[in-house]
This record gives structure tokens, C-alpha cells and sequence, in this order.
């Protein structure tokens, strides 16, 4: 089999009753080692790159930490002040590293433009911004609010997405392509969630208090969608790329439009079965919505 075509389908570890996230963070960070020395053998000219930012490294955590603190510093704030701090996070809740992994599975799973988790771990912006929030969202708990909201801002300015240090993320996600995704910051998001670019979960004006989104399990938010307001977007609901929601959407139905409707209708919706955040299913409910024809 050729290489490409072997590291394009993974197989993961077997799960049984034995198996534990260390297996699976093991088994993921083998796969980026043994990619990175590929694309090192096939590209000298990254050789380098690959081997301080990967191959030096003796676990994903440290590798994680050394990149984001490179990609974060500025003149002012210094890569190894950011990779000492990143480190010590991760050392200090071992469930950011579990949040990581899955995060890496879901990109390389539902992302037909993910090559290989190195290529997710090292070029994906989506996935990085998402794992700095994590910190970010780890020092805004800690009362570390002025770290916090300084390296909230070095998120925006590197990645283009603004994700408030006081926002709860699941873990599974997956922020496709990243660009002018705006999450507020009383928002929630679940579990296995996936959100394209120029998405905003945002609220309704200049009231206080819990005012954004709180999105469920297995939900998918197409391309420029615009959730406002304290509404919930139930378990593996789908939200049409461009919508414009401000109210509840039942669970596991699809919603289109501006203003959003829900395709069935309002008293009946149509449900499916699938989870559209994993599926990634973002047109099958157009023949149910309109008779559009190009």
C-alpha cells in the first residue's frame, strides 16, 4: 500500500474494557512521530522545522507547548515564558491533553483535507486557537484574568478567531477552516461539535449576563451561520451555512435560512438519525427546503 494511502486511514487502537485515554494519546502521538519522520525523510528542507517542533519532543503535550508558545510570542511576550506556562497547564489537567487528542482524531476523521495528524497538529489554525483557548479558559478560572484575556487576544490577532477565555468548549471539536469563527463569553458548546468559518455565537446587545448560545452534543454549524442570544441548539441539531438563528432548535432537526426556519416545519420537523457534527452532512435537506434549481 502506498504510504500516503496508508496514513490517510488510520486505524486506532483497539477500545476494550482495558483501554485508557493514555493508549489512545500514545497511539496518536506515535502517528504524528512516525509522520513527521516521513515528511522529514521527503522534504528535507522542513527537516528542521520537523524535528524542533515534533521529533525533539518526548510527548504530544511538550510538542503542543513549544508550537503554541512560537506561534503566540511577540516581542514583549517571549516563546519560552509562553511554553513554560503552556506546559505547566497541561501538566496540571491532564484532561486538556485528553481534549487534544480528540480533537486530533475529529479533524483527521471528518476533514477530507486533513493528510495526517501532524499535518492537523502543525498547520491546522482551528485546532491550535482551539487548544490555546483551552489555556486561556484554564487561567480565566484560575482568576488569572488579565493572562487570560492578554492571551485571548494573541489568539485573535494569529488565528482570526475570537473565542472569549470565559466560553466552555466540549471536546471533539473541530472549527473547519477557523477564520471569523466569534464565540461569546457565556457560550457552551458540547461535545463532537463541528463549526465551519465566519460563524458567531454571539448575544443580543449590551445586557449583562448569560447572554450567548449554549450549543449541544453532535452539532453541526454551517459556514456563516449566526446563533444570538441565550437560545440552545439542541443535541445534533444542523444549522444551514448563512442562517440566522434566534431561538431554540429541537434536537436532531435542521434549521435554514434568515430568519432560520426548521425544515418540516415548525409543528412537525423533519428528524434524522445521523450525528451531523461527525457526519458532516451539510446539503442532504435541500430537496425538503426549496425548489431552488441553478
Amino acid at each position: 500500500m502506498p504510504p500516503d494511502e496508508e496514513l490517510r486511514y488510520p486505524s486506532p487502537p483497539p477500545i476494550d474494557s482495558t483501554t485508557t485515554t493514555d493508549d489512545e494519546a500514545g497511539w496518536v502521538w506515535a502517528q504524528i512521530k512516525a509522520e513527521a519522520r516521513r515528511d522529514a525523510e521527503s522534504e528535507p528542507a522542513l527537516a528542521s522545522y520537523l524535528y524542533s517542533t515534533i521529533l525533539s519532543h518526548s510527548s504530544l503535550e511538550r510538542s503542543l507547548a513549544f508550537h503554541l508558545g512560537n506561534k503566540l510570542c511577540s516581542s514583549t511576550l517571549l516563546s519560552t515564558l509562553l511554553y513554560d506556562l503552556f506546559l505547566d497547564t497541561f501538566a496540571s489537567d491532564p484532561s486538556l491533553c485528553v481534549a487534544a487528542v480528540a480533537d486530533l482524531r475529529a479533524a483527521r476523521v471528518r476533514d477530507p483535507a486533513c493528510i495526517s495528524f501532524s499535518h492537523c497538529l502543525l498547520n491546522f489554525k482551528g485546532f491550535l486557537a482551539c487548544q490555546a483557548h483551552r489555556i486561556a479558559h484554564k487561567l480565566w478560572n484560575q482568576s488569572r484574568r488579565p493572562l487570560a484575556l492578554a492571551l485571548h487576544s494573541r489568539i485573535s490577532d494569529v488565528f482570526a478567531v475570537d473565542i472569549h477565555p470565559a466560553a466552555k468548549i466540549g471536546k471533539g471539536i473541530l472549527l473547519d477552516h477557523a477564520t471569523g469563527v466569534v464565540i461569546g463569553e457565556t457560550a457552551v458548546v458540547g461535545n463532537n461539535v463541528s463549526i465551519l468559518h465566519h460563524v458567531t455565537l454571539g448575544g443580543t446587545g449590551k445586557a449583562s449576563g448569560d447572554r450567548h448560545p449554549k450549543i449541544g452534543d453532535g452539532v453541526l454549524i454551517g459556514a456563516g451561520a449566526i446563533i444570538l442570544g441565550d437560545v440552545k441548539i439542541g443535541k445534533g441539531a444542523k444549522i444551514g451555512a448563512g442562517s440566522v438563528v434566534l431561538i431554540d432548535v429541537p434536537p436532531r432537526t435542521t434549521t435554514v435560512g434568515n430568519p432560520a426556519r426548521l425544515i418540516g416545519g415548525k409543528e412537525k420537523p423533519t428528524k434524522h438519525e445521523e450525528c451531523p457534527g461527525e457526519s458532516m452532512d451539510h446539503t442532504s435537506f435541500i430537496s425538503d427546503w426549496s425548489d431552488y434549481i441553478i
